[in-house]
């Protein structure tokens, strides 16, 4: 395969050469053609010159030597018949009848005629002219003839000259081509070795080209093009990152999953096998049992179905239908199932009752999980304040990280700085997406070892 700058010089050559032949052809045809009509005027001037010379054929002889010798050009008188009287060439002797060549054919019905056409008797190549006359009321042609190679000879002489000057021309723009093939061989071999560079993902500096404007075009994208790559491999290296992470948080929720799912199991298999092995257990004794397997497996489908709430609403599949409720009626459900199973701790709601129009069943939901976040992670009561626009859970628990509650809403995600731990992460991704489907926000504002407030804005 040849290279850009070899490929070039052969075009290059190629269409030279192309270019002189076609204009070789054309200087030829074009030549002879001006060259003919020429010839034609002047034959057909002259003949009208000689025809007032013609009173009679007494010094018809004399005439033709004459003109001959002052113009150069073939006479030949013919009479009505084809026959050859006169000739200032040939022998009339020797020579044909003319009554069947085309010019005598065309003078006779029009007055004049012409062809070109070879001459065996001379041997060349003539442009013949005739002209009808009457001499004696009789009818006589005068026909003119001059030779077609002299323009050979010029259009040789031409040729030599156009081709000298073409080649001077192809000279000096063969060494102006050769030059720029060498500079454009330099700027694609720049270009090949910045994408080699390119393809190690190392380019050692940036590409600069000056030498024209598509070449500069081709180095200014292919600078922008390598800050691109390099924006993303380093996008892809904190992919990577934030994939270990994902990964490595995914490690904990597995297990997570694993020791939630694990304690009931283990309850109410061992509670099940107690009242197996043991069938004189005390009526009291195996309800209470039974009782304990019963809550256990409640705790189980409440995982589930946690599990299956956070599926729906990530996926945007959770419809809500909303009608107006009552904030302290959906607390009085929420809050006596909480105490009685943190019976150590208080939970007090500040401020008046508000309407507001939310799916119950959804809100209650995100209200519980933030109510209960409050209880396990605080150490002295839990506070719900509730204002014309917010609604806050607030604790004196150990607070949360700055950094970590930005992230805090995503799912799987679980804090464990400073023993801060939300069970499967799922929570507060539920009180997010939830909210979300309201069209509610969650705020954030928590200070180590001083607690936290969750605050929904309706």
């Amino acid at each position: 395969m040849l290279k850009l700058h070899q490929l070039f010089l052969r075009t290059f050559s190629l269409i030279f050469l192309l270019m002189l032949l076609v204009l070789s052809i054309t200087i030829y045809f074009w030549s002879k053609h001006i060259y003919l009509d020429q010839i034609e005027k002047n034959l057909s001037q002259n003949i009208d010159s000689l025809s007032f010379s013609f009173t009679n054929l007494d010094n018809v002889k004399y005439i033709v030597k004459t003109f001959k010798a002052k113009t150069g050009n073939r006479i030949t008188i013919i009479d009505e018949n084809g026959v050859v009287i006169a000739d200032s060439d040939k022998n009339i002797k020797r020579m044909e009848n003319h009554s069947n060549r085309y010019e005598i054919i065309h003078a006779k019905y029009n007055g004049y005629g012409k062809k070109i056409r070879f001459s065996h008797t001379l041997d060349q190549e003539l442009l013949y002219v005739a002209k009808k006359i009457v001499i004696d009321d009789k009818i006589y042609y005068i026909r003119l003839a001059d030779y077609t190679y002299k323009i050979q000879d010029n259009f040789t002489e031409l040729v030599y000259q156009l081709i000298g000057f073409i080649a001077l021309f192809l000279g000096g723009f063969f060494i102006v081509t050769y030059y720029l093939s060498l500079k454009i061989k330099d700027e694609t071999n720049s270009i090949l070795d910045y994408l080699i560079q390119m393809s190690h993902k190392r380019p050692k500096q940036e590409l600069y080209s000056d030498f024209c404007e598509e070449f500069s075009k081709i180095t200014r994208l292919l600078n922008k093009v390598a800050s691109k790559l390099s924006k993303k491999e380093k996008q892809k290296a904190k992919q990577n990152a934030k994939l270990k992470l994902a990964n490595r948080q995914k490690d904990e929720i597995i297990s997570a999953i694993s020791h939630e799912f694990k304690n009931p199991i283990a309850i109410i298999t061992g509670y099940a096998e107690t009242i197996l092995n043991d069938r004189d257990l005390p009526e009291k004794m195996q309800e209470k049992f039974l009782n304990k397997i019963y809550s256990n497996g409640n705790k189980m489908s409440q995982i589930i179905d946690k599990l299956r709430l956070t599926l729906k609403l990530e996926e945007g599949k959770q419809s809500i239908m909303t009608s107006e409720c009552s904030l302290y009626s959906i607390l009085n459900e929420i809050i006596p199932d909480l105490k009685e199973k943190y019976t150590q701790r208080d939970i007090n709601i500040i401020g008046e009752d508000i309407i507001i129009k939310v799916d119950e069943t959804l809100f209650s939901m995100a209200l519980t999980n933030l109510i209960e976040n409050a209880l396990k992670y605080s150490e002295d009561e839990v506070v719900v304040k509730i204002t014309p626009s917010t609604i806050s859970v607030i604790d004196k628990g150990i607070g949360i990280d700055e950094e970590e509650i930005k992230k805090i809403n995503q799912k799987f995600y679980r804090v464990s700085q400073n023993g801060w731990n939300n069970s499967l992460g799922l929570g507060l991704f539920i009180v997010h997406s939830i909210l979300k489907l309201h069209n509610f926000e969650l705020k954030i504002s928590s200070k180590i070892h001083e607690g936290s407030e969750f605050s929904i804005n309706y």
